[in-house]
This record gives structure tokens, C-alpha cells and sequence, in this order.
């Protein structure tokens, strides 16, 4: 079934690659975004007539509602935030407003309008260290937030699952993001895998702190993916649901990601920087997603890098450390 979907933050980082997954699906898609980071990332979208933009904050609720009232919406992906530990910490008072008011306001204003799946999407961040440095994590473990942006969504995933059976025919359904690397429309080298082989490829020193924490990884491209999937489940399944994103065997130590791209960059430069204590040390497990929606993942992390490669190695953006390729 096509749907009318609102995706708040669709010029983003993960936003513009699903968006252009929704269109090719052939979903009508209306892009809500402020656009903090530029458009370019939406231009490819422009071919579709079911592409609709709408410049705007997501703190500009009388704007927001008023897209609601001219759109009969089936449903609402919220990815607007200030995104990543860096950017939070840096803005504290604003990632509060935005993480957590304005996305209770788009929820409320979701239930209003009688809107039918709403998905928000949160992060595996949640879970802070592992209690059992063996074991894996899940969505039924305790979740330990060790950053303001991790308990603004913590926060935020609680408001929503309390309140989501309040309605019926509403469906809301919280997805923990794995971290995410790989090339997007919007692109990003801030982030822990784009960023080491950013480095690594242009042949430069990489210094690394910290080398044995874990963090599961996920190709921003299956994460699209995955909200597709949620999208087009029955509501029984994802009604009120919380699912990690990614794919268990995607859990790396820093230095398991530096093997990766050294499969892939003949020469690399590495320091390592001990570090024996890391607030955020987690692996996690995506059996759920697998077992309950038969969600699994298509590219692995030494594909996201050998894409990061290609696009350097031809030039394709003028200048990598450009400030705008980072979110703080």
C-alpha cells in the first residue's frame, strides 16, 4: 500500500537517503526541515511529483501544525533533532528544546490528526556500558544513557511508549539506531567509520583512543531500509515495539574497524592512545528485528568503506574536511 508520509529531518545524514527510498518505492513523501545543513542533499529528489518540501523548524509548532491540517498524513518518521554526543554537549539548552519538547509536541500533534505509524528514531547509544562485558545487549536490557543525547531520547522513547496505546489505531514504534557509517546525499565524516577511513585514504595518521570499546555499526542505507520495513509491517507487530537496528555481527572495537580498511588501504599510519575507561563500551544484539519483522542487513562495514574510497579516490567532493561534512 502507498503512503502519505511526513519525514521530519529528510535533508539529513540517514533523512535524505530514506527519503529517496520512500519516492522510488513510489510513497508520497513531504520533507519537513530547516534545512541547517543545506538542501543539497534533497536535489535528486526533485524528479518525483510526490516529493513535496517544507522549510521550517521542528520548534515552529504553528507551522507544523499546520502542515498536519493541509496533509492527510498516514505517517510520521521523526529524524529532526540535534544529532550525536558532540553537537548536544555543545548546545545543551537547544538539543533539549528540539530533542525532547519539540518531538513530544510532533507525537501529540501525530495522535491529533489521527496520523496511523509513527516512528522515532533513537539510538543504541541508550545503553551505555554493558554490565556483562561477554554478553550483548538487547531491548529488554537496562538502558544506562552516559550523554545528554542519549537521555533526551531515552526520555523521549518513554513519553512515546506510555502514550502510544492511548488511541486506537495509532501505531508508534521506537527503532535504536546501530552507529552509523556509509556515503548518503548528505554526507558526514564526523562519525567513527567515515571518519577513520577518511583519514586512512588520504593517507594521513590516525590517531585512535580507546582501541577495545565495542559499538555495533550499520550502513546508513540499511537503516533506511529498516524504516521501510517497520512502514510496511502490520501494526501488530511494530504497535508500541522497540527494535535495535543493525545486524549482530556488526559489532566492532575501534581497532577491528582499523583492520577493516586496512583490507582496503594498501598503507595506513595508526596510533593507538590508551584509554582503559569508556562511558559507552556496548555490543548489542539484533536478533529481534531479524526473528520479528525478518529484517537483516545488505552491506557490511568494509563495503561502507570501500564506498568512502571510491568517492575519494575520484574526487567527487572538492574538499572532505569541509565543516559542513560534520554536525558540531
Amino acid at each position: 500500500m502507498k503512503m502519505n508520509i511526513l519525514v521530519t529531518g529528510g535533508a539529513g545524514y540517514i533523512g535524505s537517503s530514506l527519503v529517496a527510498l520512500l519516492l522510488s518505492k513510489g510513497h508520497k513523501v513531504t520533507v519537513f526541515d530547516n534545512l541547517s545543513f543545506g538542501g543539497e542533499s534533497l536535489l535528486g529528489s526533485l524528479i518525483y511529483p510526490d516529493f513535496k518540501f517544507v522549510k521550517g523548524d521542528i520548534s515552529d509548532f504553528k507551522l507544523l501544525e499546520s502542515v498536519f491540517a493541509k496533509n492527510k498524513f498516514d505517517a510520521v518518521v521523526h529524524l529532526a533533532a540535534i544529532v550525536g554526543d558532540p553537537a548536544c554537549a555543545k548546545h545543551p539548552e537547544l538539543a533539549k528544546k528540539v530533542n525532547y519538547d519539540c518531538s513530544v509536541n510532533l507525537f501529540d500533534t501525530a495522535v491529533k490528526y489521527k496520523i496511523k505509524r509513527f516512528i522515532f528514531a533513537s539510538t543504541c547509544s541508550n545503553y551505555g556500558k554493558m554490565q556483562d562485558p561477554n554478553g550483548y545487549v538487547d531491548e529488554t536490557s537496562p538502558l544506562s544513557p552516559v550523554s545528554l543525547y542519549a537521555e533526551l531520547k531515552v526520555k523521549t522513547e518513554k513519553y512515546i511508549l506510555e502514550n502510544h496505546g492511548k488511541n486506537n489505531g495509532f501505531s508508534a514504534t521506537v527503532l535504536r539506531f546501530a552507529t552509523v557509517y556509509g556515503v548518503s546525499p548528505r554526507m558526514r565524516f564526523d562519525l567513527t567509520v567515515n571518519e577513520f577511513a577518511k583519514e586512512l585514504i588520504l593517507g594521513r595518521e590516525l590517531v585512535v583512543f580507546g582501541e577495545q570499546f565495542w559499538r555495533p555499526y550499520c550502513h546508513v542505507q540499511d537503516i533506511a531500509l529498516a524504516v521501510l520495513k517497520v512502514l510496511e509491517s502490520s501494526a501488530d507487530k511494530v504497535s508500541g515495539n522497540v527494535f535495535n537496528v543493525g545486524d549482530t555481527a556488526e559489532n566492532y572495537q575501534k581497532q577491528l574497524i582499523v583492520d577493516a580498511i586496512r583490507e582496503v588501504v594498501a598503507d595506513v599510519k595508526v596510533k593507538y592512545v590508551k584509554k582503559n575507561e569508556d562511558p559507552r563500551d556496548y555490543r548489542v544484539s539484533f536478533k529481534k528485528i531479524n526473528d520479528e519483522l525478518g529484517f537483516t542487513v545488505t552491506k557490511k562495514l568494509i563495503d561502507g568503506v570501500k564506498e568512502i574510497k571510491f568517492v575519494l579516490d575520484n574526487n567527487f567532493l572538492s574538499n572532505p574536511d569541509d565543516a559542513k561534512y560534520k554536525n558540531a
